[in-house]
């Protein structure tokens, strides 16, 4: 036997008992809208108390969360503590108005789809709405069939999910390549370290020996002498610097596989 209660705000009898049965719905499109609103939470925001238990009611049948909300007030705290999919806001309440509401739900989360409840719209209230991001209005009445038509008309909008998404995946992304470059320059460092310990001397040696070239250039003599300690010194060096390229290149082809990898995970997310 089914219960039949009439809600005056809605203007309607609705069936409590069988709500959410339609039999000239085919089973797949039933299934796909089961999917599409598990789990999904809403917070309804209207100091008019008909209207929220309107909400729960009629979408909570259809297997929503519903969060009701008295003011724009406790609606922002409601927002900061947890997460919501859509949010519907009454235009006109005391204290903090829908309009108000929607544009601090708009800056705090703005890939949350935003519908404005109007009984008393007007054309500048609208573009204001607009213009904060609200993805729709609903005007009174109000029927069940507006209410879950709406909700499932915000859901399936692709942007209601892209955004958060996108963002995590870009910070997730940013976040790896980060730490992948710190652990390639945590284990270089010494071994960078080192080879300026072994390098900076010949190189010190080398600009040494520049100069004593160019005085002496004029001088036959004093110029075969530099070339031959020229010699000298490249034979006293080539194991040092054969040294220093042993110890850095395996690094750097590290470093440079590392970095590959970041692009790639950068570019895959």
């Amino acid at each position: 036997m089914e219960l039949i209660r009439f809600d005056p705000m809605l203007g309607t009898a609705l069936a409590i008992g069988s709500a959410g049965k339609d039999p000239n719905r085919p089973y797949g499109q039933k299934k796909q809208e089961l999917a599409m609103t598990a789990l999904r939470k809403v917070l309804v925001v209207d100091d008019d108390p008909v209207v929220r238990k309107s909400f729960d009611r009629v979408l909570t049948s259809k297997g929503y969360a519903v969060i009701t909300a008295e003011s724009g007030e406790e609606a922002l705290k409601k927002l900061s503590e947890e997460k919501y999919d859509i949010v519907y806001s009454d235009i006109r309440m005391p204290g903090m108005s829908g309009l108000e509401v929607a544009e601090k739900v708009k800056a705090r989360r703005p890939w949350t789809p935003v519908v404005i409840i109007t009984g008393y719209g007007t054309a500048i209230a609208e573009e204001r709405a607009k213009a904060a991001g609200v993805a729709s209005f609903l005007h009174k009445p109000l029927s069940p069939e507006m209410i879950e038509e709406s909700a499932r008309d915000v859901l399936a909008a692709p942007a209601a999910l892209a955004e958060p998404v996108i963002a995590a995946s870009v910070a997730e992304a940013a976040a790896a390549g980060s730490v992948l470059k710190n652990i390639a320059l945590f284990l270089a460092a010494p071994f960078i370290g080192l080879a300026y310990i072994i390098v900076l001397p010949f190189a010190g040696l080398t600009m040494l020996a520049l100069l004593a070239g160019r005085l002496a250039a004029k001088n036959a003599t004093v110029r075969a002498v530099a070339v031959g300690v020229k010699h000298v010194a490249m034979v006293i060096a080539a194991p040092f610097v054969g040294l220093a390229y042993i110890v850095l290149f395996p690094f750097v082809g590290l470093a440079l596989l590392l970095w590959m990898a970041g692009k790639a995970i950068t570019a895959r997310a």
